[in-house]
């Protein structure tokens, strides 16, 4: 194709679009009007998977031929200029979760379907044939007809305005890009609300759902866009938000302006029986979405090189919403435990993408959504700025974004040009260290010929290629240190004067909102331990985040921070105490299953959890904090682990008392019952029990600690049946199959079948989700748990064939050094940790 960009070739301005859908034909017919500005007398319109009947310009059939190695349909016109092209086509109605797909869910045993969208990245292609890039903005009206059943209704990114001859006609949208729209119907209930500026707020989902279910995400939204409109200072510009939960949904949601799509498990819950973890994160999933709305919706990046401007801006502003409307639930805690934790593994290994990324070819686009990186590292780099600039000048600086850019197209230098409006600091050339650039940097900290020195230099897990890379680092230290450490030494002078005037140890980058790692030397870190008991718990934290990445970086010993584990053992943070069983689990890997080394670790996370245990016990109570509730759940699950004979016992007598209604076990405790139960006391037709309860109940929360325990057993004859499963949709959806899989590799009695299973099925796999954004996840998760010379061996024989297909490539090269990594730190590191566990009994 002789252009990298179809926008290049027409300008659209305004679609008309007939769609027409035949859920029993699987078929989708319509007509795409565009009218735009030609640049040329050759145009290019993207299409997928479309046949196309005719092709006019102005009214005229024109010449075109579609090349579908290209997704594109070459158009010849008589002039170039303003031009109305009207393109017929047809294509299937596919289960792939892209363009437009059913979901299926099952009422009253009946089994149905509603229908929905997803067009991000260049799915839209998929459904009508349109300029699917980002920077193609122009306005829609849709007119939509479908197989219609009495009751059933339909939903767009604009309100309906009238239903005539069957097809349903929505309100022209504003100037957006073509993979925001979208649209859905089927037989929906929903719930209503309206914000203090008269923005309609709604709620859908199938009836499959009980009506409270829709309660908590109606709130949440409502005042979700009430923070925002305050905070940007900018109206959410359209006449609704609904908020639709899919029952298939790869992704976890998607903002659609108007129309914001869930899974299920990310808009649906049961206000009576849900964790508070599980509610904090449905909260954060759905305040994203609503930061799109403005950040990603209303101002769209150029091109896709530019994701991060959305990804991680929206990723950010769902902790500081929900901190904004529900104070009480410290949900930066909850960022400095997933968010954090999760770049900074990930952005250790070399190879690894960088926040930015130039990308031209639509089939690298998808490899592009790397969580970790586009998504949390991105929002680490974002929450810097916020702590550099402060909320006022952060406000002040985005008014004036929104204000310049609104309806049209950017890149992250106009968003640091705009907040440099608002302070003195040269905030684009402080970023572009960190956004341009993979990895980050460990800072050293030392005591030399009596004064505090500090070198970066980038940190690697396994093997890393040293090649000079410089950040400019906000240190946040505290005590008398630069704002930004732009060198690669500093000396900062007489360490006995600083301690002094500090009167305290001296630590960097407090609050850990700066993205990397500090490594204390002895007198140092010997001065933090005096008195650890005291930090504050994003310190400990941090502390322990710290250690056990500088030990997968072989630059300290997991065997030295066995000792820590005991004395933060009982602290009442939920924060502190999930790091420290994050960093306990990093010593499973040391052990074999059922070895006196495993015996001992029991041992140890026996001690570890024995008091917490005692302290809150397996009855929820009203008097709970909220860390009580946090802690409750790491313990009980370290002292399930560790096989303690009292907690065994009380988990099976709370089974057997709710044996018939194990729904009713309250929702804090239930996955660790049901775990025990399998672990412990796996009675004839259990399995078949929790699996017929798995695809009965539509509460999510209830779907996954049900898989949770499903995945454990160790019965040979169970774990045929559950691969079975796997491609069987009736029981394990595709969107969910990856956590089955993942739950079955993850167990060591089931490891081979499922390894086993992903070679000889990968063909059906990629058939299934292959073209979907998730795909590459699958050797993540692999990656995740092997950890032997063998397994490497493996991985490397199955996957390098695959190197070639662009969209794994990436994934494939880290994961190796990942695993590698890992097999090296085990071999060298195992003697030494055994022997610290059992002396720390």
């Amino acid at each position: 194709m002789a252009v990298k960009r179809i926008y290049e070739t027409f300008h659209p301005e305004h679609y008309d679009l007939f769609i027409d859908v035949n859920r029993g034909e699987k078929l989708i017919t319509g007509t795409s009007k565009i009218t735009g500005e030609a640049q040329a007398t050759t145009v290019f319109v993207n299409e997928k998977y479309m046949t196309i009947s005719t092709v006019k310009a102005d009214g005229q059939d024109v010449p075109f031929e579609v090349i579908d190695a290209d997704e594109v349909i070459k158009i010849e016109l008589p002039q170039a200029g303003k031009t109305t092209l009207e393109i017929a086509y047809s294509a299937p109605l596919t289960d792939t979760m892209m363009g437009i797909y059913p979901s299926y869910y099952e009422l009253d045993g009946v089994k149905k379907q509603i229908i929905g969208t997803q067009f991000e990245t260049t799915f839209a292609r998929q459904a009508f044939p349109s300029i699917d890039e980002p920077e193609a903005k122009a306005t829609f009206t849709l007119a939509l007809k479908w197989d219609e059943e009495e009751g059933e209704i339909a939903l767009a990114n604009m309100p309906e305005v009238k239903v005539e001859d069957g097809v349903h006609y929505f309100e022209e949208t504003v100037r957006m890009s073509s993979y925001l729209v979208a649209f859905a119907f089927g037989d929906l209930q929903s719930k209503m609300t309206e914000t203090k500026s008269g923005v309609k707020i709604g709620v859908f989902a199938t009836k499959a759902h009980q009506p409270k279910e829709l309660d908590f995400a109606l709130d949440i939204a409502k005042r979700s866009i009430e923070f925002y409109e305050d905070f940007y200072q900018t109206p959410y510009p359209l006449p609704h938000s609904w908020q639709l939960a899919l029952p298939d949904f790869s992704a976890g949601a998607m903002e659609n302006w108007g129309l914001v799509t869930y899974r299920e498990a990310y808009l649906t819950l049961d206000p009576d029986n849900t964790s508070l973890q599980m509610k904090k994160l449905v909260a954060t999933v759905i305040a994203h979405e609503l930061a799109h709305q403005w950040f990603g919706d209303l101002v769209t990046m150029k091109w896709w090189d530019n994701l991060w401007l959305n990804e991680s801006f929206a990723n950010m502003m769902e902790y500081v919403a929900i901190d904004a409307i529900e104070p009480d639930w410290h949900i930066w805690e909850m960022f400095q435990s997933s968010e954090a934790a999760q770049a900074l593994t990930r952005d250790a290994t070399d190879g690894v993408q960088s926040v930015y990324v130039e990308v031209n070819d639509p089939a690298e686009i998808d490899a592009l959504f790397d969580a970790a990186i586009v998504y949390a590292k991105g929002s680490r780099m974002l929450v810097m700025v916020r702590a550099l600039l402060g909320d006022d000048a952060l406000r002040k600086g985005l008014k004036y974004y929104f204000d310049h850019h609104k309806f049209g197209n950017t890149t992250g230098d106009d968003l640091w040009d705009a907040l440099s409006t608002a302070t003195d600091l040269n905030i684009g050339e402080i970023m572009h260290t960190w956004l341009n650039q993979p990895g980050y940097p460990v800072v050293n900290a030392f005591v030399e010929d009596g004064h505090l020195k500090l070198t970066q230099k980038q940190f690697f897990v396994g093997e890393g290629q040293e090649v000079g890379r410089k950040w400019e680092i906000p240190l946040n230290a505290n005590f008398e240190a630069p704002q930004i450490m732009s060198e690669t030494e500093l000396d900062l002078g007489d360490y006995e004067t600083l301690r002094k005037q500090a009167g305290e140890a001296l630590r960097l980058n407090v609050g850990n909102s700066s993205h990397f790692i500090v490594k204390y030397d002895d007198t140092l870190m010997k001065d933090i331990l005096a008195n650890i008991t005291e930090l504050d718990p994003i310190a400990k934290l941090q502390l322990l985040q710290d250690l056990r990445l500088l030990a997968d970086g072989r630059q300290a010993s997991y065997a030295e921070i066995v000792p820590l584990l005991t004395k933060l053992a009982d602290d009442r943070s939920g924060l502190v105490i999930d790091a420290l069983y994050t960093t306990a689990a990093k010593l499973r890997q040391f052990v074999e299953v059922d070895s006196d080394e495993e015996k001992n670790l029991k041992k140890l996370y026996d001690k570890l959890s024995a008091n917490q245990v005692a302290r809150l016990g397996w009855e929820v109570k009203a008097s709970d904090s909220d860390d009580d509730q946090q802690v409750r759940q790491d313990v009980l699950a370290a002292s399930i682990y560790a096989d303690n004979a009292s907690s065994v016992k009380e988990a099976h007598e709370l089974f057997e008392a709710h044996k018939d209604d194990l729904y009713s076990l309250n929702a804090d405790v239930r996955a660790f019952v049901l775990m025990n139960e399998v672990k412990n006391f796996a009675a004839a037709g259990l399995i078949d029990q929790l699996v017929a309860e798995y695809k009965k109940t539509s509460d999510a929360s209830y779907k996954q600690d049900l898989r949770a325990a499903i995945t454990k057993t160790k019965d040979e004859a169970e774990i045929a049946k559950i691969i079975g499963y796997f491609k069987d949709a009736d029981v394990v959806k595709p969107q969910d199959l990856r956590a089955w899989f993942s739950g079955m590799l993850a167990n060591h009695a089931s490891e081979e079948a499922a390894w086993t299973w992903l070679r000889e099925e990968w063909g059906w796999l990629d058939e299934k989700i292959g073209g979907d954004m998730e795909f590459a996840t699958y050797i993540t998760v692999v990656a995740r748990q092997f950890r032997t010379a063998k397994r490497l061996e493996e991985f490397k024989t199955f996957f390098e064939p695959k190197l070639s297909d662009a969209m794994l490539t990436r994934e494939i090269k880290m994961d190796i050094k990942f695993i590698a990594a890992r097999v090296d730190l085990i071999e060298s590191e195992k003697d030494a940790v055994n022997k610290a566990v059992a002396a720390s009994l």
